[in-house]
């Protein structure tokens, strides 16, 4: 019979689960009724239902149809032995440090994302009985890890799944969504805490999946997520670092877990795009790896729950014995071939060391290295952060009369990044519909046009995109509606000005920085390999104020008659004074003007 067993951060038992096995084409076709629990398997080929580019491996989505639920000591569950034979990963480490040359130099180089994890597959033959194996390996994962959010093994009759993710994906609770992006790998033992918590590469590569997943929160949760953190996520043999982001929302748990594949810590941002870099880099199916396990059920009210964490740090197993252990690494624009290839390997030993294929690369730790110098330093990193997304406040308490009751259309260039912007808008008072570039209306009455931040080349004419908003822009020019550009969009409004564009020799991918922004210092966040540089200050739509950087020329905002752009996200958390720039540059383009219908 198809089973499960589960074990949850900080419980004394097993939540041993048996039901019957279906296997449904979509996330909305899950059987979801009060009193039948339902345990999903949902592969990573399902971001095809975002509309996103995937390898198809014809991973199917299979439901375990709880039918009974009890609890075991951990006890009954001790290690066992298993024996592995022809290990090895699909890719060498000269192979896959090729592939992570390849997106750093051809990907983050030319402005197609901040960050990107790229995996590779650790293959083996599981020698004699494989369900009795498996159970081994569970034991092992129970007895050797700690800090791990779940614990699993999972039997559909078809694959078994074992495992133990550190990472929450999401869940629902009284209300509430939560999401838990974790990022930064420690290997214990391996040198000083301290230095690793002030490594920069480590700092960024938080701050980005930060980001992402407050994207994410901002379409699920009404008002947005606001954050918790950082906390240290101790594990046996591996620390990282992690955040806790909570906002309360009313979708289905079905329509949460769309909108939320998949985090950006196992595919990269923005999503959509690192989807396509995916394909194009790995050019096989993931199959479960990067997907979620998913506890659907109701609580006593009758209202919807859910609890997914993450498929790593597992391992699949055929009934014939074939087992996959697929790891991957996030790169971003510190990485290095040999750092990546490192990491690889460090993430995949907790789970290899259970199944025996490696030895112990680390001994495993128990206890705590939460001391109070590392306590101060994970608190100063949220200083200099946006308290927009750290700070509760009272509905109304940000909203500017000049722009209360006034309408905005946010054009998403496949960033949802706007759905943070559309947050920020709102809470200064704006009504906001947002719409995708290449699906606008044929007409719609709007007092303000954003046009948003999106990956790619601003100036390839042969991208529709590009020439989309190019010509969306210069419509808006002409016919002098008030504009407002962030990012990508500040590229191409600049274009149209008149100004130069260039790609920088190193991107800026998740940078924070202190910039002059006509007259007052501001500390932003930007994420872009593409600025405009100074030109002409006079152009055919009236006269334009640069804010440029002394160093290298390049145009941080600008402003003209009725327009304004800036090249950095005040949305991220990255900018610590967002807020404070819109509340500047927005009310000017407002001010007494209502503008005529934008066309689509």
């Amino acid at each position: 019979m198809p089973y499960a067993l589960l074990h949850r951060d900080g419980a004394d038992h097993v939540e041993v689960l048996t039901g019957d096995v279906v296997t449904v084409a979509r996330l909305d076709d899950i059987p979801l009724e009060p009193g039948t629990p339902v345990l999903a398997v949902i592969p990573y080929r399902q971001i095809t239902e975002r509309g996103f580019d995937c390898v198809d491996d014809a991973a199917p989505l299979e439901c375990l149809l709880v039918r009974s639920v009890t609890t075991e000591p951990l006890s009954a569950f001790p290690p066992g032995e298993l024996t592995l034979r022809d290990g090895g990963f699909d890719l060498s480490d000269d192979e896959y440090g090729a592939v992570v040359e390849e997106v750093l130099r051809d990907e983050i180089g030319h402005g197609a994302g901040a960050n990107f994890v790229i995996h590779r597959v650790y293959r083996a033959t599981v020698d004699g009985d494989v369900p009795a194996a498996a159970r081994a390996a569970f034991g092992r994962l129970l007895a050797g890890e700690q800090g791990t959010y779940w614990t699993f093994l999972v039997d559909t009759g078809n694959r078994i799944l074992v495992g133990a993710t550190p990472e929450r994906h999401v869940s629902v609770q009284d209300g509430i969504t939560m999401m838990n992006p974790i990022s930064g790998t420690f290997r214990n033992g391996s040198g000083d805490i301290l230095d690793f918590l002030r490594d920069p590469k480590e700092i960024e590569e938080l701050y980005m999946v930060l980001d992402e997943e407050l994207k994410m929160m901002a379409t699920v949760a009404e008002h947005g997520g606001q954050v918790a953190g950082p906390y240290l996520k101790e594990m046996s043999r591996l620390t990282h670092t992690e955040y806790l982001l909570a906002g309360r929302g009313s979708r289905d748990v079905r329509e949460v877990l769309r909108e939320t594949m998949f985090a950006p810590t196992v595919t990269g941002s923005p999503i959509e795009n690192a989807c396509r870099v995916i394909a194009r880099h790995e050019r096989r199916g993931r199959r479960y790896y990067a997907g979620v396990l998913a506890l659907l059920d109701h609580d006593v009210d009758g209202r919807q729950t859910l609890d997914a964490p993450i498929l790593i740090r597992t391992a699949e197993i055929t009934p014939d014995g074939c087992l996959r252990v697929p790891v991957g690494a996030t790169l971003v624009r510190h990485s290095t071939a040999a750092g990546e290839v490192a990491e690889t390997h460090t993430k995949a030993a907790g789970v290899l060391s259970a199944l025996g294929a490696v030895p112990s690369t680390a001994a495993a730790v128990r206890g705590t290295m939460l001391t109070p110098e590392v306590q101060s330093i994970l608190a100063a990193r949220n200083d200099e952060l946006a308290r927009f997304w750290l700070d509760s406040r009272a509905l109304g308490a940000l909203t500017v009369a000049a722009l209360a009751g006034r309408h905005a259309l946010i054009v998403d260039a496949e960033d949802t990044f706007t759905a943070m912007l559309a947050h920020q808008l709102k809470a200064l008072g704006l009504t906001v519909t947002l719409a995708p570039w290449n699906a606008l209306p044929a007409s719609l009455d709007a007092d303000l046009l954003v046009v948003g931040p999106g990956p790619g080349d601003p100036s390839d004419g042969g991208d529709p995109k590009m020439a989309r908003l190019h010509a969306l822009v210069t419509a808006a020019l002409e016919a002098g509606r008030p504009l407002f550009a962030v990012c990508l969009g500040q590229q191409i409004l600049a274009s149209v000005l008149g100004l130069p564009l260039i790609r920088r020799e190193s991107p800026y991918q998740g940078l924070a920085r202190e910039v002059d922004l006509f007259g007052t210092v501001r500390r932003v966040g930007f994420y872009s390999s593409f600025a405009a540089a100074a030109g002409p200050s006079d152009t055919r739509y009236g006269p334009v104020e640069l804010a440029v950087d002394p160093a290298d020329g390049t145009v941080h905002a600008l402003r003209g008659p009725g327009f304004a752009g800036v090249q950095f996200h005040p949305e991220s958390v990255l900018s610590r004074d967002g807020v404070d720039v819109l509340r500047e540059l927005l009310p000017p383009l407002l001010s007494g003007v209502v503008s005529p219908a934008i066309s689509g």
